[in-house]
């Protein structure tokens, strides 16, 4: 099957061609009609399959040109670099059309934003904290919003914006169609569903937990930080094989950390991304990836949902993610639009049991393979990967073999029993009071 026959209009067939678009993929085609039905929907996916054009295409196919300021459509998603991804893929598919489509999203001036909003909107792609700054202002309206789409909500849930979504459910018309898509579908999603959706449609095109057969995976056995280092220097010395690599670790501190050791030996070939940086900074770092100016891009899980970057050759788990849906996140990064790619994991002995989880919930064994030789394996280990007091022992067991217990019996020098002085005796017989002895 091709777009045209999804009975799609010509502006966005034009676009699509321009874009190089050709066959729709099975999310694509599977929500297309539910959502030109108006009905509520909810599509669930693996990362990678294209679901933003899966709710794009249908809406910008019924979208008609209005001069009103307020906007009909609500995107809302969790993050910023998510906002400009959509932005972007929306003006992509609207090149022959007349819509007014903008993004908002905190860490940048409201002033320019509330500017934006007033000025006139059709298409609205927020991220939940600063769209409800917008509407506390009264720039932003959302009685008109006809089509409320929530994209990984799950995501949005688990970065704690369960209340900010509700409050924007509440500001919204009763009257209005709501779609939602995710890669995965938790106890806290269906909750939502139930409260705020009317009896929809669910398209699940893969089951949770299944990865893209087209990603490799595998799994070094590593015992620490330094360790792990000296394994990821050897794999990215080969530039020709891994031309395009995120490499995933599981803070802020240690992202920083990371980047510190590889720009040394790879200079001009490294980015940093987390939500530590500035706007800007991230905006640029993702912009260097994308464009090839970096080779390897070092990211916390901001870049594992969502975001669509091409052509990454390889994922490398740097830390091995404790929830199993982070990890087919992050190796979603690779293996897209139908390419192979390869998901490399480092696993020490604490994560090992995220590993027994991960292949449970993928019903399947991540490979181990060999460590390269003459690999220098470290003794050192970080503050970090110290096992702290609370965790572990230090301090041998007594022997109980000889003990006699907690209380044993004075020798017979220290019985004696402290009566006190013939002196004091004679001052208490006599009712006198020691207080106001000098003391020496």
């Amino acid at each position: 099957m091709v777009f045209s026959e999804l009975n799609i209009n010509t502006p966005l067939l034009n676009a699509l061609s321009d874009i190089g678009y050709e066959y729709p993929t099975p999310i694509q085609k599977e929500a297309f009609s539910v959502v030109l039905s108006g009905k509520d929907m909810v599509g669930i996916a693996q990362t990678g399959t294209g679901k933003t054009f899966a709710y794009l295409l249908p809406i910008l196919k019924q979208h008609k040109y209005s001069d009103q300021r307020t906007p009909r459509i609500l995107i809302v998603v969790p993050t910023r670099e998510l906002v400009l991804q959509v932005v972007k893929e929306a003006k992509s598919l609207t090149e022959y059309m007349n819509i007014r489509i903008a993004g908002v999203y905190g860490g940048t001036n409201i002033n320019t934003q509330k500017q934006m909003v007033y000025d006139g909107l059709d298409l609205l792609v927020a991220t939940p904290g600063r769209l409800i700054d917008l509407t506390l202002t009264g720039i932003l309206r959302l009685k008109t919003i006809q089509k409320l789409v929530i994209d990984e909500v799950d995501e949005m849930l688990n970065l704690g914006f369960r209340a900010q979504l509700i409050n924007i459910m509440d500001l919204l018309p009763k009257k209005r169609q709501n779609l939602m898509f995710s890669a995965t579908l938790s106890e806290d999603v269906e909750l939502l569903i139930n409260d705020f959706f009317f009896e929809p449609t669910k398209i699940e095109i893969a089951a949770h937990g299944t990865p893209l057969e087209q990603i490799i995976q595998q799994a070094y056995d590593v015992p620490n930080f330094n360790t792990k280092v000296n394994l990821l220097e050897i794999l990215l010395s080969d530039n020709e094989t891994l031309s395009k690599v995120l490499v995933f670790v599981g803070n802020k501190k240690l992202a920083d950390r990371l980047h510190e050791h590889l720009v040394e030996k790879f200079p001009d070939q490294i980015g940093v991304i987390h939500s530590n940086k500035s706007q800007n900074y991230r905006i640029n770092a993702l912009k260097n990836f994308e464009d090839g100016i970096h080779r390897v891009l070092i990211s916390t899980d901001i870049m594992a949902r969502g975001l669509d970057i091409t052509d990454v050759t390889h994922v490398i788990n740097f830390d091995t993610p404790s929830v199993p849906g982070d990890y087919l996140h992050r190796i979603g990064r690779t293996g897209r639009a139908d390419k192979t790619g390869v998901a490399i994991t480092f696993i020490n002995e604490a994560e090992k049991a995220y590993q027994i989880e991960i292949e449970k919930t993928m019903k399947k064994v991540i490979p181990m393979v060999d460590l390269p030789e003459h690999m220098e394996i470290s003794n050192v280990f970080t503050e970090e990967e110290r096992p702290s007091l609370h965790d572990k022992n230090y301090l041998k067991t007594p022997s109980l073999k000889h003990s006699k217990g907690a209380f044993q019996e004075k020798k017979e020098k220290n019985q004696k029993v402290n009566s006190g002085s013939p002196a004091r005796k004679r001052k208490h017989k006599k009712g006198k009071s020691a207080k106001g002895r000098k003391r020496v």
